[in-house]
This record gives C-alpha cells, sequence and structure tokens, in this order.
C-alpha cells in the first residue's frame, strides 16, 4: 500500500479515532497522527514508524501486525484484549509534529488529562519526551515514570518511535516499553526488557 504525497496531503488536520478498551490497563499516547496515520486510519502507521516492532521485541504483543496497511480488525482486538489503548496528545494530523505549536500540545494535555480520569486508565505512557515537556510544561522531564500522576493514572514517558527518532533502536524503544507494561499488569511473552 502507498500513498502519493498528494493524497497524504488530503489527510491534514484529519483527525484519528482513539484505539480504546473498555477497561485500558496501559495507554499509549503519541503526540499526533501523521499523514500516513491519518490515510490509513491506525495509530503508527507509517511503514518507518518502530512501535509495533518495539511491542512485538519486548513482548507486548505476541506478534507485529501488518501495520503500514492500517490494523485490521484481528489485530485491533490483540491490543484491546491485552488492555492496550493508543491516543495522541492532539488529534490533528500533521506531516510532522513540529508543526504543532506549544499552546496546541497544552490544550491537547489538559484535554488527555480529562480523557485519561473517564478511561480509568492504570498508566499512561506519552510517546516522545519533547513533546511531553512543552505540553505538560516539564522543561527538565526526562524519559521514564514520572514522579505525578495523569488522571489517577500512573504516568510514564518513554522514547518516540518515529524514524526521526533515529537514535533510538527497537531494542531500546522494546525495553522502555516493557516497563510502563509491566507496570500495567501486561503479561510479558518475551524475555526483552
Amino acid at each position: 500500500m502507498g500513498f502519493t504525497r498528494s493524497e497524504l496531503e488530503s489527510f491534514r488536520d484529519a483527525a484519528v479515532d482513539d484505539l480504546m478498551p473498555e477497561h485500558p490497563k496501559l495507554v499509549f499516547v503519541g503526540i499526533n497522527p501523521g499523514l500516513w496515520t491519518a490515510a490509513t486510519g491506525s495509530h503508527f502507521a507509517h511503514p518507518g514508524n518502530r512501535f509495533y516492532p518495539a511491542l512485538a521485541a519486548a513482548g507486548i504483543t505476541p506478534r507485529l501486525p501488518d501495520f503500514a496497511s492500517g490494523l485490521d480488525d484481528a489485530d485491533r482486538r490483540m491490543l484491546l484484549e491485552a488492555g492496550i489503548g493508543i491516543s495522541n496528545l492532539v488529534h490533528r494530523a500533521t506531516a510532522r509534529a513540529d508543526e504543532l505549536g506549544r499552546a496546541e500540545l497544552r490544550a491537547g494535555a489538559r484535554r488527555l488529562e480529562r480523557d485519561v480520569e473517564r478511561w480509568g486508565a492504570a498508566v499512561v505512557a506519552i510517546v516522545g519526551v519533547t513533546a511531553y515537556r512543552q505540553g505538560f510544561d516539564r522543561p527538565r522531564a526526562r524519559v521514564g515514570k514520572q514522579d505525578e500522576a495523569l488522571g489517577g493514572a500512573e504516568l510514564w514517558v518513554v522514547p518516540n518511535p518515529s524514524g526521526l527518532n533515529a537514535h533510538a533502536t527497537v531494542d531500546d524503544l522494546a525495553r522502555a516499553y516493557a516497563e510502563p507494561a509491566r507496570a500495567a499488569g501486561i503479561t510479558l511473552t518475551s524475555k526483552s526488557g
């Protein structure tokens, strides 16, 4: 599956629905949907994104979905039945996350806190330390478990899986993602992390 630049641009400012189980154990929160994600309707769908490879390498999911084409019903069920949800700090699709302003990230953080409380999530993992620092006004925040909660959920910040974050390998991401998964009570199916 591929898209032309023009086709992708037609998805600018589109939103992607949250993927949320009824009782989420762990919610991964991306910065915002990219154009490929908006085109497929599936979070973290760009072929170069390492989110799903990291989940599989960590043993959070038992297999790697064919995410670049968009998650199919079986892939969505796999995540939902494990208690894993996916949302975004900002719902508006852009070509790059740096197209978002600080005010938009801060508004997204306030909305996210209300959403997390409504969902009753046990653990939330913000995917991207820079977006967390800006959105939550925590300029010195580091990756890992945070001292504060978010909407009643234990709060983690994990590395961004985008190909633009090239210094983080899939194994690095897997180790980082395994920590909040363990904290959420998700049984890992491999020895990664």
